[in-house]
């Protein structure tokens, strides 16, 4: 398994103590924690629950076992199974998401905060060992932020998408999320949880664009854009292959990161009408448990694309 499998096992020194406390003392607890459990990149429900009070001191991990069948594997580090849904030898296995951001440390040394939606998926992960963030979980992370921490939010937006950043203005208004707009190219920073809003040829140059532009080993994003000036869309399959390909007023809404930032979401397009499109998605019903979203017209199309569609 790779570098994946040397992390579990590091992770999984602490997991040990981690089930004896591990330095997260007891404590008030929190309260309204959501926990979703599904396969396939969020295309099969498996189990959920909201849970209005959690103890003190809970970790994702102990939150897991407190409320469905699991097993583990590596000390208690990793999880196998979650209500007999097994990962397997070729490249399936189960990972997690916390506010829609990839975790960073094992389950059993990750606290649960206030609010948080924690998401575990059972998927492929032949293509990738790493999707930093999903779109699934919005409003998330722009509520409760990461790891307990919220961030300030900006939304650059290009001079050619007026339409598409009214919308997606107006979709954080209604959820009271504070904005701060700015011109595209300003930047958010490294402590910011930007939203970029442009057509690809607009946003192209941005350090998250460029990550999405070299595929799901490097962005976590299982789409690309191609031809002149990005003029169609690419949706892949878990394989990381081309499934589908749209062309003029196909959008998307993805999010991912680098090592040294928090999130980036991106609201593109082939031109304004597919950006337009994909931010009237931005709302969470329309993104629920998806890890990204291609918009077609009407048609909304999760990626990666479920093999056979």
């Amino acid at each position: 398994m790779g570098s994946r499998l040397a992390a579990v096992l590091a992770a999984a020194v602490c997991a040990a103590a981690a089930l004896g406390g591990c330095g997260l003392g007891a404590g008030p607890g929190t309260s309204d924690v959501t926990l979703n459990v599904t396969r396939g990149f969020g295309s099969v429900p498996v189990v959920g629950l909201t849970v209005h009070h959690v103890p003190g001191s809970e970790t994702v991990m102990r939150m897991l076992e407190r409320h469905f069948h699991v097993s583990t594997r590596y000390g208690g580090g990793f999880v196998e199974s979650i209500q007999g849904q097994s990962g397997d030898s070729s490249k399936l296995d189960w990972f997690y998401y916390v506010n829609g951001v990839q975790a960073q440390r094992g389950a059993a040394t990750t606290a649960v905060h206030k609010g948080d939606r924690i998401w575990w998926d059972l998927h492929d992960w032949s293509a990738t060992e790493s999707i930093p963030a999903v779109v699934g979980s919005f409003p998330e992370p722009f509520t409760s932020g990461i790891g307990g921490k919220r961030y300030p939010v900006t939304l650059e937006c290009a001079a050619d998408v007026n339409t598409a950043c009214s919308r997606v203005t107006k979709a954080f208004d209604r959820l009271h999320i504070p904005v701060s707009s700015q011109l595209l190219g300003a930047g958010s920073g490294p402590a910011t949880l930007g939203i970029v809003v442009g057509t690809w040829r607009d946003i192209e140059p941005q350090v998250a664009a460029q990550l999405i532009a070299h595929g799901p080993g490097a962005s976590g994003v299982y789409a690309r854009f191609e031809g002149p000036r990005g003029a169609s869309l690419q949706l892949l399959d878990p394989s990381g292959q081309v499934a589908r390909t749209l062309g003029a007023g196909a959008g998307l809404v993805a999010a991912t990161a680098d090592s040294s930032s928090v999130p980036t979401w991106m609201i593109t397009g082939t031109d304004a009408a597919g950006v337009a499109a994909a931010a009237a998605a931005v709302t969470p019903d329309a993104l629920h448990d998806h890890f990204a979203l291609a918009v077609n017209g009407a048609q909304r199309l999760p990626v990666p694309v479920a093999p056979g569609r």
